[in-house]
């Protein structure tokens, strides 16, 4: 689980200052209107909206993107898409399981452009409910490491009486991990608290988890690369596992 959740801090990283941040931007307007749509423009009443949003300014999206995001969403502007969500399971190299989230405005052609990604990079698609079993729904909040104040002790004090399961050290930055129902409470605890956080999003995380050397770990990462290249894909999940020193031998 820690090994994912480090790999995909690491991508979020890197997706803000490489070429892809464009794509990234994209995502994160598709999350904003969708939120919008589900729950209404209302900040304050849409907290799923409220978690976009900070992701968003966290990415450094300009505020007027954010602001026509919303409207659209909310049906207070033009040009809104009706955005389904759909969700493919396959596999990757080494037995790997893979959950594949779409936000789509056609399923013929979400459908079509992931199978094509999986297949080209060494993997196969799988038959709903072959690979779900292998992950929970889970709220995951990412904590960085922002200065010396900012200790597990002190997460741990500030979430677990708002629901709080478990708090991972990644590194760089904390993973804390709840149930969905429990996110909001959860990262209102750690404002609350003082403690800033980078993200707040309900995610898939893996039951079970499969440790990758550094051949396994380079076709398993190409193989993502390529399904999160596709505009239709909000997010990929894994059940891999990389330890540190295979992640450092990677660069």
């Amino acid at each position: 689980m820690s090994g994912h959740s480090k790999w995909a801090t690491t991508k979020h990283k890197k997706a803000i200052i490489d070429s892809r941040r464009a794509k990234n931007f994209a995502k994160l307007i598709k999350a904003i209107e969708v939120s919008a749509r589900a729950g209404g423009a209302d900040v304050i009443g849409n907290p799923t909206l409220f978690d976009a949003i900070a992701k968003a300014k966290k990415n450094s999206m300009p505020a007027d993107n954010i602001e026509r995001a919303i409207k659209r969403g909310a049906g207070l502007e033009s040009g809104g898409a009706d955005w389904q969500t759909i969700m493919y399971e396959g596999y990757g190299p080494n037995g790997v399981a893979l959950m594949i989230e779409c936000l789509t405005d056609s399923r013929n052609r979400a459908a079509s452009e992931v199978r094509v990604a999986v297949t080209r990079n060494g993997g196969s698609m799988a038959d709903p409910g072959s690979v779900s079993y292998m992950f929970n729904r889970k709220g995951v909040i990412i904590v960085a490491k922002s200065d010396a104040t900012v200790t597990e002790d002190r997460i741990l004090e500030s979430v677990l009486d708002a629901g709080a399961e478990e708090v991972n050290d990644l590194g760089d930055s904390f993973e804390v991990v709840c149930a969905p129902s429990d996110l909001v409470a959860v990262r209102t605890s750690l404002q609350t608290g003082g403690i800033d956080y980078e993200s707040a999003d309900s995610s898939f995380l893996p039951s079970v988890s499969v440790p990758l050397d550094a051949e396994a770990a380079e076709k398993v990462f190409k193989l993502i690369d390529a399904i999160e290249e596709l505009d239709d894909v909000q997010n990929v999940y894994g059940n891999f596992d990389v330890s540190d020193e295979v992640m450092a031998s990677l660069g």
